[in-house]
């Protein structure tokens, strides 16, 4: 598998973007300043909050901000970021810890699991100090388990963590049985799990603190490329970013295009990989408006990998993601970047969706108003890959979020920050230590992701 091509022109148009925002199509300077001393490549979640966090450390020390520059292949916010189901802040306080309970221990899955729940109280933090117009909604959400094995399977990931003493959230209730259909009222639903989350538009959260940046003096270049990044400093201790409008010189880089991170980093070609999903929004007709008001978030397992995810909006309407589905080939999402194109099947696949599926929404004629795509950055340990790069000093990443980078990123980016400015260790940031993107993480050959696929396509073959 070959590195990822850079964006693709032209992509769907996702719900979250279809008003344009005055600093969409920005460009600070008509022209590229040649020397910079910060490069961050990638105006989505990962990148704009790095920014946002070198800013506020400057801010706290009294220090001069540095020359920071910006570059976004497309509009600014037009990846995962403006094109997710709806910045979900699901941190997971079972599947992962117990996965990685059996592979890094219970130290590891405590570190992930309390780091992804700090999210929810950072996030809500800024949303209420910077008085954030992001649609933030603190709620709950159900993980519904679709089948008497799918519910096994999830009930024992926690006995599991019991087991083990591991326990980072005290509000997790189960149901089994009917008492699961009615209480979350899903159809056939065999058990389920509650707990706190929160949800906002990711796109407005990230368009507000990327208008704070370039308030500041962040320079901002979208539809700005980077084509090639050289992998030493020259002798004055530049890298070289290499554009269509030209060249950039810059003492650091910061590596914030996930999916697409192999474009420029050839290393991270087999370690993450683009992953292309579905996202739709699901709306009731002005002559119907009768439907039950959802008021919590879901997660619908139909096995222990293939899932729907669903935020219900304010104004009754639904945002529906699909993830990779036994309809789909593996070649319509795996190393896949065209966003400009839906998935085959993926309409038929969430017509009538809630009708089908959701107690009283039988007669709602709840309808797809709009459908699109976007690209993931799947870490084939399904782990994230943070701090200094291997081999490529004064070079860092934050990538490979594996569809779950609203939990992780922000937090992520602060510590990344410390480690670009201050030049601190990436083991006194707090960030999980199994984050750490490594040598030997890069030598390492396994493929979760395709092994999940294999164990779906023989489920299916049984």
């Amino acid at each position: 598998m070959g590195p990822s091509p850079i964006p693709v022109p032209n992509p769907t148009i996702s719900f979250w973007m279809s008003e344009p925002h005055p600093l969409s199509d920005h460009q600070t300077t008509p022209e590229l300043p040649p020397e910079i001393e910060i490069a961050v490549v990638g105006a989505g979640y990962s990148g704009v909050s790095t920014v946002y966090n070198v800013l506020s450390l400057c801010k706290s020390q009294g220090a001069p901000i540095p020359s920071i520059m910006i570059f976004e292949a497309r509009q600014a916010c037009s990846g995962a970021t403006g094109r997710n189901v709806g910045g979900h802040m699901k941190a997971d306080p079972f599947i992962k810890p117990s996965n990685l309970i059996k592979t890094h221990g219970v130290k590891a899955a405590l570190e992930c699991a309390e780091f992804e729940f700090a999210h929810l109280r950072a996030i809500k933090r800024i949303v209420e100090e910077d008085e954030i117009d992001c649609d933030f909604v603190l709620t709950r959400t159900m993980d519904v388990f679709m089948s008497e094995e799918v519910c096994t399977t999830m009930l024992d990931k926690v006995k599991l963590l019991e087991k083990n003493g591991l326990k980072v959230l005290d509000d997790v209730y189960s149901l089994q049985g009917a008492e699961a259909e009615q209480f979350t009222g899903v159809k056939g639903a065999k058990g389920c799990l509650t707990y706190s989350t929160a949800h906002l538009s990711a796109n407005k959260f990230v368009l507000h603190l990327l208008s704070k940046v370039v308030d500041a003096g962040v320079n901002l270049q979208t539809h700005t490329p980077v084509e090639s990044i050289s992998k030493s400093p020259d002798s004055n201790g530049f890298f070289l970013l290499s554009t269509p409008r030209g060249t950039v010189r810059a003492k650091k880089v910061v590596h914030a295009t996930n999916g697409y991170i192999s474009s420029v980093l050839p290393e991270f070609a087999d370690r993450i990989v683009p992953v292309r999903g579905v996202c739709s929004h699901i709306v009731l007709p002005k002559e119907k408006q009768y439907a039950p008001l959802l008021q919590n978030s879901y997660t619908i397992y139909w096995s222990s990998s293939v899932y729907d995810y669903m935020i219900p909006r304010l104004d009754g309407s639904i945002i529906l993601g699909k993830s990779k589905s036994k309809q789909y080939g593996v070649e319509s999402w795996y190393d896949n970047v065209n966003d400009d194109k839906l998935i085959e099947g993926a309409a038929s696949s969430v017509e009538n969706y809630m009708q089908r599926y959701f107690r009283g929404w039988e007669s709602s004629g709840a309808y797809i108003k709009e459908i699109w795509s976007g690209i993931m950055g799947y870490s084939t340990d399904a782990i994230p890959h943070v701090g200094v790069i291997p081999d490529r000093r004064e070079q860092f990443i934050l990538a490979g979020f594996t569809g779950n980078g609203m939990p992780l990123a922000f937090l992520c980016a602060r510590g990344v920050a410390s480690m670009v400015l201050e030049g601190d260790s990436f083991e006194s940031t707090g960030i999980p230590s199994v984050f750490k993107t490594t040598q030997e993480r890069l030598n390492n050959s396994r493929n979760l992701i395709l092994e999940d696929w294999d164990t779906i396509l023989s489920q299916i073959s049984k």
